[in-house]
């Protein structure tokens, strides 16, 4: 039952998901614009309450937390400049930036201008997950396609296999 409650100044929309198998774990994540809620079905409307504005107030605090380690444009840029120079050979973008209007992808790069988007939603994920796509995104300047010689580039970066697996799953949404 989706409900429209949250501690956010501009309320984002909140689905709940109840499900008989799930018996004790209560997990969140944002998906498409919203906050997902999971909880056990057995749960009163009460405790759904609850664990809403329970898991809501971690989501923003893991995202605020998430915004102060990984800074603005800038410090991604810095961030985007090492990563080229330990994995890509010291390619560099014009641009690096967070942006708020990316739902479905992770990030983006435009070859021919050399900028590269992250989407907001990044902020709130481990930081080797971050740098996971800044090297996707960068490697896209060497090889615009998604060809064996891109992929190649990409798992230069040791945490690669491991942050496609986070990024999988949050899509499959288990993780929060």
């Amino acid at each position: 039952m989706p409900s429209t409650s949250s501690p956010c100044p501009t309320p984002e929309p909140v689905e709940v998901r109840r499900s008989a198998r799930r018996r004790r774990t209560v997990t969140a994540y944002r998906q498409d614009g919203r906050t997902v809620v999971l909880i056990p079905a057995s749960f009163s409307r009460s405790e759904e309450r609850t664990w809403v504005d329970r898991m809501v107030a971690k989501l923003e605090t893991r995202e605020r937390r998430g915004r102060r380690a990984l800074g603005g444009d800038e410090e991604l840029m810095v961030r985007a400049r090492a990563l080229s120079t330990a994995y890509l050979d010291g390619v560099l973008p014009a641009s690096v930036r967070w942006v708020d209007n990316q739902n479905r992808r992770w990030g983006s790069c435009t070859p021919a201008d050399r900028t590269i988007r992250l989407s907001s939603r990044l902020r709130a994920m481990p930081e080797y997950v971050v740098d996971y796509v800044l090297v996707h995104e960068l490697a896209h300047l060497h090889r615009p396609a998604h060809d064996q010689a891109f992929w190649a580039l990409v798992e230069r970066y040791p945490k690669a296999e491991r942050a496609l697996g986070y990024l999988e799953a949050v899509e499959a949404g288990s993780v929060g």
